[in-house]
């Protein structure tokens, strides 16, 4: 797969020479490649030649098997509540490569996750043929990564809102308990000490 092309479309998150394995591990090398597959079995569908061929296919089987599409073969029909929002543009290579590798890099932060973030270089190798699997079959450690929150939008969610956050009223430094900050205060600090439970009074 051409560098450039990687570049120009796929996700930023991901190095080019991951998006090529990626694409080598599940995609296909035919834009216009549609499998089906119905209780785990492959169905076997015409060639299509056009986009939308491609689609006739797709909307023919969408909702009653699992079908993917596309240089990625991304899962067609994801997050549309009905067949005829699907448009052609799932084949095109550039718009495919760019969902594709967007998802995945959303998978590989699902599963990184899971194994505690780790920064070892020699870990990545385990967390990349997880994440292929989780691709391949939607599951990952009984969740369905293409339906699953984003770790890292949350992540970065979470630190805008900590960000966004004013700091509490009471955040001013403390006056010490035995110096008060301004000397008229001397001698008019009230009782500190809950003295009403000595004696058994309450």
């Amino acid at each position: 797969m051409d560098p450039a092309f990687i570049k120009q479309c796929a996700d930023p998150a991901l190095k080019t020479a991951i998006v090529e394995q990626f694409v080598s591990a599940v995609g296909s090398g035919d834009p216009l490649a549609v499998t089906v597959k119905l209780g785990g079995r492959l169905i076997l569908v015409p060639k299509p030649n056009t986009p939308d061929e491609a689609m006739s296919v797709v909307r023919e089987y969408a909702g009653q098997a699992v079908v993917r599409v596309g240089l990625t073969q991304f899962p067609a029909g994801l997050g549309v509540k009905d067949a005829s929002e699907m448009s052609s543009d799932l084949f095109e290579p550039c718009a495919n490569l760019r969902k594709g590798s967007s998802m995945f890099a959303k998978i590989l932060r699902i599963v990184k996750k899971w194994y505690g973030n780790p920064t070892s270089a020699e870990v990545f190798p385990q967390i990349f043929d997880d994440a292929v699997y989780a691709w391949k079959t939607g599951q990952f450690e009984s969740q369905s990564v293409f339906q699953s929150d984003d770790p890292g939008a949350i992540a970065e969610t979470n630190d805008n809102a900590k960000a966004a956050e004013p700091e509490p009223a009471d955040a001013a430094p403390a006056e010490s308990e035995a110096e008060p900050l301004n000397p008229k205060d001397i001698g008019t600090a009230g009782i500190r000490i809950d003295l009403t439970r000595i004696g058994g009074q309450k």
